[in-house]
């Protein structure tokens, strides 16, 4: 706690509640501000990322961006475990399908993440380290998904270092049964196993990696509310 405020996150103690529901967009997290919280105040924005903290049904939370790739949500994730002594973090975003019956809007639960990330280097493990979920937090989820009639799969999906590719093994990974592919998990769910507290990734599907099909970035910003009702219903 002395070490607050971060260099990237600007709250002061007590700020920001036991659990954060974080997304990619910092305007995605304006929006779940103004359309989920009650009394939504803002703790911060540096360097624009912009975070809020308010109650949704009277229990505490906090929204926050945590920008793009696993360094991003890695820096900020950190901090918020082991600065800010959060306890959980729910991070919704979007993800490119790779299975055919996967559909635009569906739901993915990122039960595990595989990575050709380094990110697992710092920790010096004699193997190949399994970034995954806590499962209570995702076995509530798909109760959820269940119960609202949502469609959801929950399973493996690929995280990414690089966006724009030379060379791509999407078929490879698709042989391997990844749902989908998303650029934030790993160092998500390795911080929170690092500081022994919960993180659990919904994606909503934004593209479809197999059919070309794809929704625009107001569509991603605004509409993908399914994943936002999952999310608070963990709280």
């Amino acid at each position: 706690m002395a070490k607050i405020p971060t260099p990237h996150i600007g709250a002061k103690a007590g700020e920001i509640a036991k659990t954060v529901i974080m997304a990619g967009d910092p305007l995605r997290a304006k929006f779940m501000a103004e359309n989920f919280l009650e009394n939504p105040v803002l703790f911060n924005q540096v360097r624009g990322m912009l975070g809020y903290t308010g109650t949704y049904k009277g229990k505490p939370v906090s929204v926050m961006g945590h920008g793009m790739g696993i360094p991003s949500i890695g820096i900020y994730s950190y901090e918020l475990f082991n600065f800010y002594d959060v306890d959980t973090i729910i991070r919704v975003g979007s993800a490119g399908a790779l299975q055919e019956e996967l559909k635009l809007g569906d739901l993915v639960l990122c039960m595990g993440a595989c990575t050709d990330s380094n990110y697992a280097s710092q920790y010096e493990l004699a193997g190949t380290y399994a970034p995954i979920a806590d499962f209570e937090l995702l076995r509530r989820a798909a109760e959820t998904c269940e119960q609202l009639g949502y469609r959801y799969k929950a399973g493996n999906v690929f995280s990414s270092d690089i966006f724009y590719k030379a060379n791509s093994h999407n078929d490879k990974w698709k042989a391997m049964g990844i749902l989908a592919i998303e650029m934030e998990s790993p160092s998500l769910y390795m911080n929170a196993a690092w500081a022994g507290k919960k993180a659990l990734t919904i994606c909503t599907i934004s593209d479809h990696i197999i059919t070309g099909e794809e929704t625009t970035a107001e569509e991603r910003q605004t509409t993908f509310t399914k994943m936002m009702e999952v999310a608070f219903s963990l709280i």
